[in-house]
């Protein structure tokens, strides 16, 4: 048996709009799976019982499966009332469902950065509200380390995992977001974070102007953390998250070719490890 199991998938809606035309070109690089976010033009979350079953029989139909449902919940200040969230959490569970998946991306509410402290424990009860609802249900919130987030950085993604502590809270990993606030992603974070890590997105950027690039060719460290996963024996999924077109607050854009390029460095590192099964 491989020491770790690799799972592709991508964030399709970094290809364009049209769910069909994502599928055909992750399908032409040998991705099987999507982190559905948006098709049609609606977020995940906006798409109503027909558009679901729409887009899980065309994922049937080209036998994709759904890494998780790219949620933008806790992309939210606290200025919105708590039910803001738990309500779009809900729709979060029934397009889970839906496309036969148990994780659900999260995030952990806009906080200006010298005010995280004194918003700590308002935030530790909005994702423990939410983390008990997953809990309910049976399906597991990965948090992203992002931008302007309470868990933007290690030691408060960390704080969040330990003092919620449940295993329908773990972290996605991503290293491009963890240079774009300073933070070097395998001396400084995964230290702290390796143990609640089920999940990986893979994007890259450069320390100097925060540009994002290719998996390999920024300071996200993305060999090193492949490299250690392997060491780890994991077993999951790299999503492919590349926002090499376009890089924003709501998501970001490669279009066709910039999706290609994303895949086809990812795969050149993996090409270098060995011990792995890539599906």
């Amino acid at each position: 048996m491989p020491a770790a199991i690799f799972t592709l998938s991508a964030f399709g809606d970094e290809i364009i709009d049209d769910l069909a035309i994502q599928l055909e070109v992750l399908a032409a690089e040998n991705v099987r799976y999507l982190e559905l976010r948006g098709a049609w033009g609606k977020n995940v979350l906006d798409l109503d019982h027909d558009e679901l079953q729409r887009a899980r029989t065309m994922l049937d139909e080209l036998d994709f499966g759904v890494s998780a449902i790219g949620s933008p919940i806790g992309k939210s200040d606290l200025s919105q009332p708590a039910v803001f969230e738990m309500e779009r959490l809900e729709r979060a569970i029934v397009a889970a469902e839906a496309l036969n998946t148990r994780l659900i991306r999260v995030f952990s509410f806009f906080v200006p950065q010298d005010q995280a402290a004194q918003n700590r424990e308002e935030i530790l009860e909005r994702m423990g509200q939410l983390t008990r609802r997953a809990e309910q249900v049976g399906v597991i919130l990965v948090h992203e380390n992002e931008k302007d987030i309470y868990g933007d950085v290690p030691q408060r993604c960390q704080d969040l995992m330990q003092s919620i502590n449940s295993p329908s809270l773990r972290m996605a990993f991503d290293p491009a977001n963890f240079v774009q606030v300073g933070v070097r992603p395998m001396e400084e974070a995964w230290p702290l974070l390796a143990d609640d890590t089920i999940h990986i997105h893979i994007k890259d950027a450069v320390f100097a102007d925060s540009s994002v690039c290719p998996a390999g060719e920024g300071d996200g460290a993305v060999p090193e953390l492949l490299a250690t996963l392997v060491e780890r024996h994991y077993e999951g999924f790299l999503t492919l998250e590349p926002h090499l077109k376009i890089a924003g607050p709501a998501g970001g854009v490669s279009g066709a070719d910039g999706m290609q390029v994303a895949i086809h460095a990812l795969r050149q590192l993996l090409d270098t490890l060995s011990d792995i099964d890539v599906k």
